[in-house]
């Protein structure tokens, strides 16, 4: 049975936006987030985190660090009560002096990759699906593949709001001041 899905960004949205997170000791959960996630685990929504993370092809941090940062933020999460069904990322940069990395692959948001990934993995609807995000590559990539967007002000998202979003092709369906809000504002639907 088709389930609801809601992809959502990591840094900036679950994660306080601290440029590339190379330490564990620098990943920490936003307020209001495991309750955001708790709430879309109780109405049945999948919980998929979508995330562009170069900093391993740029040699900022190794995938041994992330793999690390996301265990901690999976298990935090359930602390409270709040389960992540899966993590999609992308470790490609183009230009990296690092050669497995350097490609123009199809997972780096805006790209579709990545929810090429979780429809393989998840038998998503998408039509009652959105991506909740931070930047406008999460924008681009909920128009790409066809579900909508919530753009949050936290992380980028203000400045984005600002001095993007007016000028910009993908609109978001709300913004919204964090992920709890914009999750409040879903179960309204």
């Amino acid at each position: 049975m088709k389930r609801p899905a809601i992809f959502i960004d990591r840094d900036g949205t679950i994660n306080e936006q601290m440029g590339y997170i190379n330490h564990l000791s620098r990943f920490h959960i936003l307020h209001g987030v495991p309750e955001a996630i708790r709430l879309l685990n109780e109405n049945n929504f999948l919980v998929i985190v979508v995330s562009n993370q170069s900093g391993i092809a740029r040699g900022y941090f190794s995938l041994e660090l992330l793999e690390q940062i996301h265990t901690y933020m999976k298990d935090t999460l359930q602390k409270s009560g709040a389960e992540i069904d899966a993590i999609f990322y992308c470790p490609h940069y183009p230009r990296s002096k690092i050669k497995e990395y350097a490609i123009e692959c199809d997972c780096r948001k805006p790209k579709t990759g990545m929810i090429k990934k979780a429809m393989e993995k998840f038998d998503i609807d998408l039509e009652k699906s959105y991506m909740i995000g931070d930047h406008f590559t999460d924008l681009e990539f909920a128009s790409k593949s066809n579900i909508k967007s919530i753009m949050v002000k936290t992380g980028y998202g203000l400045g984005e709001v600002d001095f993007i979003l007016p000028g910009f092709n993908h609109k978001p369906v709300f913004i919204a001041d964090d992920l709890l809000d914009a999750v409040k504002w879903i179960l309204k639907k």
